[in-house]
């Protein structure tokens, strides 16, 4: 990596984190503690707030912005990749907002990053996703943000049909297909649907708050123990 690479990889690792210390740093850049400590020194010397001392860590001072769009050629095809493997498998909202947002990098990038970017040879033009899941997965996803519950009627993989009330905490993609992560009223416990199985649903004029117990973060642990 050339030194000038490394410094601006530096300068981002340090604004991403509250606090990095310079084992941690060194560790990502792949430097010894003392190049760390040395690339640190040059970039406060030229300006950059970075705050702290050796053996404590290191954080970005307030105010400091990067210009917008510095991507390199990998990073610039990387985010070209992303959105079309990711197009055919989101909802058609996102779907559309995100070839949109590539196409606004795309175009303000340097000549050389963008003709990378456009020439990658990666592509996914058939999506696993009928057109019903995914409408299915845009009301569940607005839903979701707005904290609304919903009255589902799903029919499980042994067909068994059932009617509850759930609040939706997040959609989750498993390679082929998307599930729903929800506190069901019914049970009292989470449950997870496929978003496919869901033979109808409607949103609710109640909304919901997080509970003690009954929240994503809680789930995620649960399934973390």
């Amino acid at each position: 990596m050339r030194r000038a690479d490394r410094l601006f990889r530096l300068v981002q690792l340090v604004r991403g984190r509250r606090l990095s210390t310079g084992e941690w740093l060194g560790a990502r850049l792949e430097v010894s503690l003392r190049t760390v400590y040395r690339d640190i020194a040059d970039l406060q010397a030229q300006g950059v707030p970075i705050e702290g001392e050796a053996g404590v860590g290191y954080r970005m001072g307030a105010g400091f912005e990067l210009p917008p769009l510095m991507f390199t050629q990998s990073e610039a095809k990387a985010l070209v990749a992303c959105v079309r493997l990711a197009q055919s498998r989101l909802d058609p909202e996102l779907a559309q907002s995100a070839e949109q947002a590539l196409h606004k990098i795309v175009g303000a990038l340097p000549a050389a990053a963008r003709a990378a970017a456009e020439s990658l040879v990666l592509h996914a033009p058939v999506g696993p996703l009928d057109a019903r899941t995914r409408e299915c997965l845009l009301q569940l996803r607005r839903a979701t943000e707005a904290r609304r519950k919903l009255r589902l009627h799903y029919q499980d993989l042994q067909g068994a049909a059932s009617e509850r009330i759930v609040r939706p905490l997040g959609c989750f993609y498993w390679d082929a297909v998307w599930t729903l992560a929800a506190w069901c009223e019914l049970r009292q416990d989470f449950r997870n649907f496929r978003v496919d199985h869901i033979v109808r649903l409607e949103v609710q004029d109640e909304a919901f708050r997080d509970e003690p117990g009954r929240t994503l973060a809680d789930l995620l642990r649960l399934e973390c123990a």
